[in-house]
Order: C-alpha cells, then structure tokens, then sequence
C-alpha cells in the first residue's frame, strides 16, 4: 500500500477545534502566570525580617532567685525560679507586678 499524503480539508477549521486550540494556548500561559505570582509571593514575605522582640532593658531577681524558664507574653516577662515562684514583669518596664507561689509536689 503506498502513503498518500493527506491534504487538509479546504474551509474553516470546525468550532470544536478552534477551541480546543484557544485552549491549548490560554490555559498553559495562566499556569505559567499563577506560578510566576506564586514564587513572586513567597520571595516577598520570606524575605521579610520578623518583628523585633521588646524586651526590658533590665529585669531584677529577688535576692537568691535562680531562673529556671523565662516566658514572654504580649504584656509579660514570666519567670520561673528554681524555688517554685513565678514572677511576673511588665514588659515595658521591667518592674516586677506580682508573685506566685507554687505548691510543691
């Protein structure tokens, strides 16, 4: 059997196919263009720094307190010392606002 070669049919290509080529070349260029917004989001917020943590210049522990945890709270400085207390200090300040005992195990 010999090859013929196969002649495209004379006219406008039927609406089925027009589409299918509209969407062959829209559909590729979103994808392209949402990854592109993607990658351009993720640089933006990565590289940005973290807020800087506001810390007292100086906190001071009652006379033979030993710190064990240190906590920081949107308005607190919680310490835990080694003896059961919990201290508590104003962020801005430093001052020392109020003392908890814990009970011991």
């Amino acid at each position: 059997m010999a090859d013929t070669p196969v002649t495209p049919p004379d006219g406008p290509p039927p609406p089925e196919l027009r589409l299918i080529k509209r969407l062959v070349v829209v559909l590729p260029s979103v994808m392209i263009l949402g990854l592109l917004v993607i990658i351009g989001l993720l640089v933006t917020r990565l590289g940005m720094a973290p807020a800087p943590v506001a810390l007292p210049a100086e906190i001071t522990l009652p006379q033979d307190a030993r710190p064990e945890a240190i906590t920081l709270s949107q308005d607190w400085v919680i310490v835990l010392t080694r003896a059961g207390e919990v201290l508590f200090y104003t962020r801005r300040t430093g001052d020392l606002r109020h003392t908890l005992t814990l009970p011991p195990q």
